[in-house]
């Protein structure tokens, strides 16, 4: 026969009860200060929010202030780094759906000004998520703000200001170094040639203000140029030989597409151009030189000190 219990009285119930919550409260004042800030950070973590990264430069950024674990999708001109590839894609950033985006249930969507189509933009505001797209004006400030608003958008305002600062220092020693060159700026063109129907780069446009930040002349855009004209137009012959650039620059993307450099180099016109009997040739990743990321002052050396070269 089973003896039964006493009945338990109020007060020990309550001392019961309260034995947990103790426990906990002493747990907690015996955790030193950095394991009570890795216990904090790691609750952050669990609740940082989902981004969809619709710009190669914008998922770049994400990468560099290691958020990338919460990217949840990307568009397909997030090449960089590599692991970027491996992430859902939600399409090309200028032909994005509404239902590709709120499948991946992001808390957020960063991009450009270039990333559309308006009416899918307002479709995911209007679902909800937070919206912040760049405007792409082809500037310094066109990469700081979107820095910054990668930082807001992943909850890491700090570090995205602590790579600004870095990122403003090598902007600087670049634009020292192109300006120390000083002499004539060659003169040069920029196609871009990832189709059968290769474009060249006029005013107000992403490939130009590269030009002119590596200390080169745009043959194709300015006054007292007879070609001269704004955003992307098609190759002509007449057009190479009028610009009578010194030196072609090119993405490696547009070299591949072409068949190589043999191939690229037999479009007609260029045989009568400055450039022709030299090669005077640099090609560079597109992304990398034109889309205006954390990268970019690395691109601007890097074509200014091979111009340098080609040009010699």
């Amino acid at each position: 026969m089973t003896t039964p219990h006493p009945p338990l009285r109020r007060r020990d119930a309550l001392r019961l009860f309260s034995l947990p919550a103790v426990s906990a409260a002493c747990a907690a004042s015996s955790l030193s200060a950095p394991a009570a800030w890795a216990q904090t950070q790691q609750t952050a973590t669990r609740k940082l929010p989902r981004i969809v990264s619709v710009s190669g430069a914008t998922t770049e950024i994400v990468y560099a202030l290691d958020a990338e674990k919460q990217l949840v999708g990307t568009d397909t001109t997030s090449l960089f780094p590599e692991a970027a590839l491996q992430t859902p894609k939600v399409g090309y950033m200028r032909q994005l759906s509404a239902e590709g985006l709120l499948s991946l249930k992001p808390d957020a969507v960063i991009g450009t000004t270039e990333a559309g189509p308006t009416v899918v933009m307002d479709q995911v505001r209007n679902a909800g998520v937070k919206v912040e797209l760049v405007e792409a004006d082809h500037s310094w400030a066109e990469v700081q703000r979107k820095v910054a608003a990668v930082g807001r958008a992943t909850s890491r305002v700090a570090q995205a200001a602590a790579l600004q600062a870095k990122l403003d220092a090598q902007w600087a020693e670049v634009l020292a170094a192109v300006a120390r060159k000083g002499g004539r700026r060659s003169r040069a063109i920029f196609i871009l040639s990832h189709s059968a129907s290769p474009q060249a780069a006029g005013e107000h446009t992403a490939a130009h203000a590269v030009l002119s930040y590596a200390g080169l002349d745009n043959a194709l855009a300015g006054p007292g140029k007879p070609h001269s004209f704004s955003g992307y137009r098609p190759m002509t012959a007449e057009s190479l030989v009028t610009a009578a650039p010194d030196l072609i620059v090119t993405t490696t993307q547009g070299i591949t597409a072409s068949g190589g450099l043999e191939k690229f180099w037999s479009r007609p016109g260029l045989e009568l151009t400055p450039a022709y009997p030299r090669r005077a040739l640099v090609a560079l990743d597109a992304l990398y030189l034109i889309g205006f990321g954390p990268r970019l002052p690395q691109a601007v050396a890097e074509l200014h000190q091979a111009a340098l070269k080609v040009s010699a």
